[in-house]
């Protein structure tokens, strides 16, 4: 390992003492607000301290083994102790690598999930319900939350359109692969002769903006309709405008909420959209200036790119980007997206570090 990457690795180390220190003090625990960044620095660095300190062990014990070597008594169990000692080393340096790679600020932030039906009509619309359900599954498994932003039902009960919020902490971390193009294949319930067609919906997953005033959004740039929610929700939701409609003027972007009985509320929650909508279109229109010099293995975020496919028929899922073919699309279904994203994280990790390396 370069020893530059050691000193970075020994300051490193040397941090995890001070906060470790600093999180016992009493004027610490009493300020909230500090405790909380500072616990939270102590674990982000947690992981890269301890497998730096069995990476130094794995070193130490190959300077024994090395030692031992020159003992006739010891030769045999010395070579089994240095090839152990090596293969150690090996591992742990690579896990290091993974664990300095940059980190994207937005992972640990909550997201909005928006769903489109595609081309497919009302089966389209069906499989928005299923994707949407399988995203709430796993939001269940994560011990996330989701709250309902807008949805526009179809006739057979799927969606047009529904826009989600999921709130957890690494929730865009997991799921910021997941835009794109989402293919299935299977017989329409509407279908009369079984023959299998294909449709396809359109995923985007943006992270949440953490403040309406990062998108530097101008009120004079805002209209702001109030309307009478429609859909279920009682007698109470088409008695009072609630429903709220805001629309970009420079952009040209439209948000509506309707979800909320409280006007002010359904407010809040369409301006923090729209903030992370102006966002969204910032970072593609940087991603698409990147993607110009270097393909993403784990897409270009694009949404009109198509990057799985849902095959009912064989129960199987394959994501295109990197040849992954899993046969449990029931399970995948109901929400056990884990081997799929813990795929999809590993190629981006290996595409950082096949970058890092091109430049050294």
């Amino acid at each position: 390992m370069k020893q530059s990457v050691i000193d970075k690795l020994e300051i490193l180390s040397k941090r995890i003492g001070e906060l470790s220190g600093l999180l016992s003090q009493p004027e610490v625990t009493d300020n909230m607000e500090q405790y909380t960044k500072l616990n939270r620095e102590y674990a982000e660095l947690q992981p890269v301290v301890t497998t730096y300190h069995q990476y130094v062990d794995a070193v130490n014990d190959l300077a024994v083994a090395n030692e031992l070597l020159n003992d006739p008594q010891m030769k045999d169990f010395a070579a089994e102790e240095l090839a152990t000692a090596k293969e150690n080393i090996l591992q742990l340096e690579a896990e290091l690598q993974k664990l300095l790679l940059p980190k994207d600020p937005n992972d640990e932030k909550n997201i909005y999930l928006e769903i489109r039906a595609g081309t497919g009509g009302d089966e389209s619309a069906l499989f928005s319900a299923n994707l949407f359900r399988m995203y709430s599954r796993f939001a269940e498994r994560n011990s996330w939350q989701v709250e309902i932003i807008s949805e526009s039902p179809s006739d057979l009960g799927g969606y047009k359109e529904i826009i989600a919020k999921i709130i957890g902490y690494g929730a865009y971390s997991k799921l910021k692969f997941e835009s794109g193009a989402h293919r299935v294949q299977r017989v329409p319930v509407t279908e009369t002769q079984g023959r299998v067609h294909t449709s396809a919906c359109t995923v985007a997953i943006m992270p949440e903006a953490d403040e309406v005033q990062d998108a530097q959004i101008n009120p004079a740039d805002l209209r702001i309709d109030t309307y009478r929610a429609s859909g279920a929700g009682g007698q109470h939701i088409n008695k009072t405008d609630s429903a709220i409609r805001i629309t970009h003027l420079p952009t040209g972007l439209v948000v509506e909420c309707q979800d909320e009985r409280s006007q002010h509320k359904n407010k809040a929650r369409a301006l923090s959209l729209l903030a992370t909508r102006i966002k969204d279109a910032q970072l593609r229109e940087q991603q698409s200036k990147i993607a110009a010099t270097r393909k993403s293995l784990v897409g270009s975020g694009d949404r009109s790119e198509r990057i799985r496919t849902y095959n009912f028929p064989q129960g199987r899922m394959t994501d295109h980007r990197i040849n992954l073919t899993l046969y449990k699309l029931d399970m995948i279904m109901d929400g056990d997206l884990f081997e799929l994203t813990d795929a999809l994280i590993a190629e981006h990790q290996a595409e950082l570090l096949a970058s890092l390396d091109s430049r050294e």
